[in-house]
């Protein structure tokens, strides 16, 4: 039963991160989109990202888990259509290569919280450069033996700093958790108790906020069948969508990029047989399309997005990079 999920969870992980999740009604576009403004708004991010991901390793002492990890997770998905893209990796993906060198990464990290996240967000970048075929299996492997020996004894991920809500450079419980799971399936080493235990905390997990309603869909998008708090996590996600198309932390709260590009990412990885019957198929792909249309809105003239900041209106350089990492994400998914 185990092997079942963890086959069809990685088959899963792969299509997503190479842009074919997207159902033919998650690639029906909004006219807007037709015009070839969404092409050019991908091209003016991969320039931007393509620009920042190598410049930090070469102005500072270390590798940021935010420019070759997030960023770095954009440019392998916009790779496939974008060759400036791949051309930008070249230094993060030999760093990727090897794990082991993770733990001496210079430059200021942090205490053990920091290092924590850091092995993630790396573990999850070293993922999706396999599912693009930029990296072996071997790397997986070896970044999934790191990621376990983080996991606590109730099965999450968790971070001092991660108990309220998560945001685009910090992640935050759930999708830590999501994202370390997701490179231990990947790997496809003997760690099913590993991959259990992460089911249990999230099949538990109170749904309060779009971040951790994100996780739970992402997490059991390929199962036949889902926890209770599924069901809900699916709810938020249609009951959060505001009127310019965009998703805020919570119900109520303003559209920010981060957790509009989280939403429309959940919505585009789910067969219509999984959306139903909370999402129709017009339904599914007109949420898609407005998400789309608001990110579109939101990009600014070098390329990147606004930082999403917890509180919001802060200003933060890695927010900023991981925030436009994650809005390409979603355009280059659901193109």
């Amino acid at each position: 039963m185990i092997a079942g999920s963890m086959k069809h969870a990685f088959s899963a992980l792969s299509l997503l991160l190479l842009a074919t999740l997207c159902s033919a009604s998650a690639r029906q576009q909004s006219p807007a989109d037709g015009s070839g403004h969404a092409v050019r708004a991908e091209a003016r991010a991969v320039a931007y990202l393509a620009r920042e991901v190598p410049a930090w390793r070469r102005e500072h002492s270390c590798y940021s888990c935010h420019n070759n990890g997030d960023a770095a997770r954009a440019l392998m998905a916009a790779s496939l259509i974008a060759p400036a893209a791949r051309g930008a990796l070249d230094d993060t993906l030999r760093w990727l290569a090897e794990p082991a060198r993770w733990s001496s990464n210079g430059g200021g990290e942090g205490g053990a919280d920091d290092k924590v996240l850091a092995r993630i967000q790396f573990a999850h970048a070293t993922t999706a450069a396999f599912a693009a075929s930029l990296l072996p299996l071997t790397a997986v492997e070896r970044a999934a033996e790191i990621v376990a020996a983080d996991q606590h004894a109730d099965g999450s991920w968790r971070l001092d700093a991660s108990d309220s809500i998560g945001s685009p450079a910090t992640y935050g419980t759930a999708l830590a958790t999501v994202a370390a799971r997701r490179t231990i399936l990947a790997s496809r080493l003997p760690l099913a108790d590993r991959i259990a235990r992460a089911e249990r905390w999230l099949s538990r997990l109170a749904i309060g906020n779009t971040p951790d309603a994100v996780a739970i869909a992402f997490a059991f998008a390929d199962r036949d069948d889902g926890p209770d708090n599924w069901h809900r996590a699916l709810e938020f996600i249609k009951e959060g969508q505001g009127r310019d198309g965009g998703w805020g932390p919570y119900l109520t709260s303003p559209s920010e990029p981060f957790d509009t590009a989280l939403a429309t990412l959940a919505l585009a990885a789910l067969s219509q047989r999984r959306a139903a019957p909370t999402f129709t198929s017009d339904a599914r792909a007109a949420a898609i399309a407005a998400g789309r249309g608001y990110l579109l809105r939101q990009q600014l003239a070098d390329g990147s997005w606004n930082e999403t900041t917890r509180p919001a209106g802060q200003s933060s350089y890695a927010q900023r990079i991981s925030t436009t990492g994650w809005a390409l994400l979603a355009l280059v998914e659901t193109r």
